[in-house]
């Protein structure tokens, strides 16, 4: 099948803020994430979600580490799921997420969410049952990789937000080099849902972006973002611009956009060696202001 290349489409924008508005009108985000090694990265995907212009932020961490998390950032919410000796999250949680989900415009599972089996089987659960846009990354990929079959009919819009190596666990096969192939292989795993819901960011130098019949190539972005925790900053961005009334392809198409201009921005401030993803966050007000001014296209 021919994929149509949008590459050069108008990227989306968000719409202008109404005067008489509240955060109500701007997207409640979940981020369900976090274990007892990696506080780190829910709390850089809520702090993402803030800067991209969410208007509440809630994340869903283990009860252990609630109190890290919640020292990173004020203007977040922190609820605490699980035992306090707990390092991760577990299924048994997954009917409290999930009636907390239900109140959510939109979704973002998988930072720092660790690899113990019951965490996995929540992450299954919560792919099943969950019918609200998600965006899907990290170690929920990984779980999805173990768990295949919750990819085949998806419960509600979906964003897959893979690297070349989760995208090898994923699908069985490595990352193509030429650009049009490594599209098509995008493109058969957004296909593995039947449902047509589901699109795929493979991630990388000239992010892909497909839902299965069209692609896009970025063109942001820099060597300086290959550092832990700026993949945590993307799912932020494209869960809050989701919950803000974009469809799962525009936020995809905007967010791997800010995101990588936030990166040329550090870049050009701090220099490639010295970033960190906290970094990304920090100037992603300026890459959002200079987005809006330039109706520009991907590449």
């Amino acid at each position: 099948m021919a994929l149509q290349d949008s590459t050069r489409e108008p990227l989306p924008q968000l719409a202008q803020r109404q005067v008489d508005s509240h955060k109500g009108h701007y997207g409640r985000v979940l981020i369900v994430g976090g274990s007892r090694s990696m506080a780190g990265a829910p709390a850089l995907a809520g702090r993402s979600a803030l800067r991209s212009g969410a208007g509440l932020v809630s994340l869903a961490v283990p009860r252990s580490i609630q109190a890290t998390v919640a020292s990173f950032e004020a203007a977040y919410v922190t609820i605490g799921f699980g035992a306090d000796d707990e390092d991760a999250l577990m299924d048994q949680e997954d009917g409290e997420i999930i009636t907390l989900a239900g109140e959510m415009t939109a979704i973002a599972l998988g930072p720092g969410l660790g690899s113990h089996p019951r965490t996995i089987r929540l992450t299954v659960d919560l792919c099943e049952n969950l019918s609200q846009p998600l965006v899907v990354d990290a170690d929920a990929l990984n779980a999805l990789a173990v768990e295949s079959d919750c990819l085949e009919m998806a419960a509600g819009p979906r964003v897959l937000t893979p690297h070349p190596g989760e995208f090898q666990r994923l699908t069985g096969e490595p990352c193509a080099k030429n650009l049009a192939a490594r599209a098509s292989q995008a493109a058969e795993l957004c296909r593995k849902d039947s449902s047509g819901q589901t699109i795929v960011v493979l991630k990388g130098h000239q992010t892909i972006l497909t839902d299965g019949e069209r692609y896009a190539v970025n063109a942001t972005g820099n060597p300086g973002m290959a550092t832990g925790g700026s993949g945590d900053c993307l799912t932020g961005i494209i869960a809050a611009l989701v919950g803000q009334g974009l469809s799962c392809w525009e936020a995809a198409r905007l967010g791997v956009h800010v995101h990588g201009l936030a990166g040329d921005l550090a870049a050009g401030d701090l220099g490639q060696v010295s970033m960190t993803a906290s970094d990304l966050v920090d100037v992603l007000p300026r890459a959002f202001q200079e987005s809006a001014t330039l109706n520009c296209p991907t590449a």
